[in-house]
């Protein structure tokens, strides 16, 4: 026995150490998310202002600005994390994202439509706007991407949300380019920036994005025998059906939900489960746990970069994460174990 648990007590205290370290670095990256903005603050003022003692300008800028969007970078990182740790397992696909639904496409399309044809212009309708986008083409992707004989095919899934993901984005960029209050409008929405994202909009979508992370927690006990294809999963007595089901809308739920508050940010769900991956090991649970923590830690650090990257003016997190991603992305297609899931 004594030499069946030895090398367990190694790979134990180092998934605790991952955990503890997972945990004070988005203590750490919320602290500074309070602490650090385009408007310097001294940390004894913000600090005041969170224990009911600052001024009124203080109290402005702290509780009006830099606590929601910490809220809303922490909600959005985990959504998407999640989101993009479902589809991975989901398509057997290492480099997928959550734009592999059409999510963003869809919301942008909407959003756009809304702008320059009803003369939306309240920022707290594009939430709603965007969720109906997302939901409209994953729908639509959906339909597409299965069959009656053998249901949801994870291959004519992608190939159809890559698809019309395409035609949507452009007609989205025709829609921009031919009214220029639209194109004005959606420029700073779909750069993906948390700026202005007060609990005015963070309180509505948030119900959504907490049904899609139930709906990912009640999928992750099937996604280890998902991610080893359909027939495996239904030897292992996986329903796979409903697990599709369950799946694809919590991506939905997950995706179109964190799009529709900050914007399409890319390559979170891209790049957060590999991190997980690497560091806590291929069971698919503890990747969507470890996902769940390290999302917000992403969103967090690229929306501080974009605070003081070009002050005084900001730089949207979509911005600072597409520059981490890029990097990254490259590097998984050349890793030969990229592949793995």
């Amino acid at each position: 026995m004594g030499s069946l648990e030895a090398p367990s007590r190694p790979r134990h205290r180092a998934a605790v150490a991952a955990w503890c370290a997972g945990g004070a670095l988005l203590a750490l990256t919320v602290i500074l998310s309070l602490l650090v903005g385009s408007n310097p603050i001294p940390p004894g003022d913000v600090i005041a202002s969170l224990l009911g003692h600052g001024g009124a300008e203080v109290d402005y800028i702290v509780w009006g600005q830099r606590v929601p969007r910490t809220v809303a970078a922490i909600i959005v990182g985990a959504a998407l994390a999640a989101a993009g740790c479902l589809i991975q397992a989901f398509t057997r696909n290492p480099l997928a994202d959550t734009g592999i639904l059409g999510v963003n496409a869809g919301a942008a399309f909407f959003v756009a439509v809304g702008i320059a044809f009803l003369g939306i212009v309240d920022p707290g309708a594009y939430v709603w706007l965007a969720c109906i986008g997302a939901f409209a083409l994953t729908i639509a992707v959906s339909l597409i991407g299965s069959s009656a004989r053998s249901g949801t095919d994870p291959i004519r899934l992608t190939l159809a949300g890559v698809a019309l993901g395409a035609v949507f984005a452009g007609a989205t960029t025709g829609i921009a380019l031919t009214h220029p209050d639209a194109f004005d409008r959606l420029r700073g929405w779909n750069a993906g920036s948390l700026l202005g994202r007060g609990f005015d909009v963070i309180l509505p979508i948030l119900p959504v994005i907490l049904v899609g992370l139930v709906l990912a927690l009640l999928a992750a006990p099937a996604l280890n025998s998902l991610a080893l294809g359909a027939d495996v999963a239904r030897s292992h007595g996986v329903d796979v059906r409903r697990s599709d089901l369950i799946v694809v809308t919590g991506t939905t739920l997950l995706a179109g939900g964190a799009t529709a508050l900050a914007g399409p940010i890319a390559f979170v769900g891209l790049m957060v489960p590999h991190i997980a991956r690497w560091t806590l090991g291929t069971d698919q649970r503890r990747i969507l746990a470890g996902s769940l923590v390290l999302g917000p830690i992403l969103v967090l650090v690229a929306d501080i970069v974009g605070r003081v990257a070009i002050a005084p003016s900001e730089m949207p997190a979509g911005i600072v994460t597409a520059f981490i991603g890029a990097p990254v992305l490259i590097a998984l297609v050349r890793r030969r174990k990229a592949t793995g899931l």
